[in-house]
């Protein structure tokens, strides 16, 4: 760990703003998600819980596009560890972004926009929790997915920055992960009493 922070300035403008783009976007999306649960605002504004969400999705994708570029210049800004700046250890990262990508689309292609982007909210329910893959290997595939996308591109670049950014990526989705999973099972535990109290 010493050897890695030798690299690293922590100071550094654009490490920095990394780190504010790695924590801001989950906490956005957890904060209007949460108010839309209990206010219905933005389904009400927009004629529809559908809209609602889809603009919401779009804005959650713009922020990670700003978070890659961000983590991506905070690499570039920083120097490179001679002992990843080889082949073999660009061909370990390229694998890593392999399954990170396999991870992050067949989890949206199992979800759907309003699953992945947090249709729950909306009231936007499936009729069961998906067990089917990625999600019969792993919970919560898209968050660690997305680590693993960028812990390739970190090693691609041999960057220790790269790869103390990925460590604050994984830290924030697992403390986003304490905080989400008790209250979409919350949702739909409702949704169940609900269907109960119809039959």
């Amino acid at each position: 760990m010493n050897q890695l922070l030798a690299y690293v300035n922590p100071l550094d403008y654009n490490f920095v703003v990394a780190v504010l783009a790695i924590t801001f976007n989950p906490l956005f999306w957890n904060v209007v998600a949460r108010w839309e649960q209990k206010t219905h605002r933005l389904s009400k504004a927009f004629g529809s819980p559908y809209l609602a969400c889809y603009l919401l999705g779009s804005a959650i994708l713009l922020l990670n596009l700003v978070r890659s570029h961000c983590f991506t210049q905070a690499m570039l800004s920083q120097p490179k560890m001679e002992s990843l700046d080889n082949a073999p250890a660009y061909c370990i990262g390229l694998s890593f972004l392999g399954v990170g990508v396999m991870f992050v689309l067949s989890s949206f292609s199992a979800l759907g926009f309003t699953g992945t982007f947090l249709g729950d909210y909306f009231g936007i329910l499936k009729e069961a929790r998906v067990t089917t893959f990625p999600f019969n290997i792993l919970d919560n595939p898209m968050y660690w997915g997305s680590t693993a996308n960028y812990l390739g591109w970190a090693i691609m670049h041999a960057s220790p920055t790269g790869l103390l950014l990925t460590a604050i990526v994984a830290l924030i989705y697992m403390v986003a992960v304490l905080y989400e999973e008790p209250f979409t099972a919350e949702i739909y535990r409702q949704k169940d009493i609900q269907s109960n109290k119809r039959n």
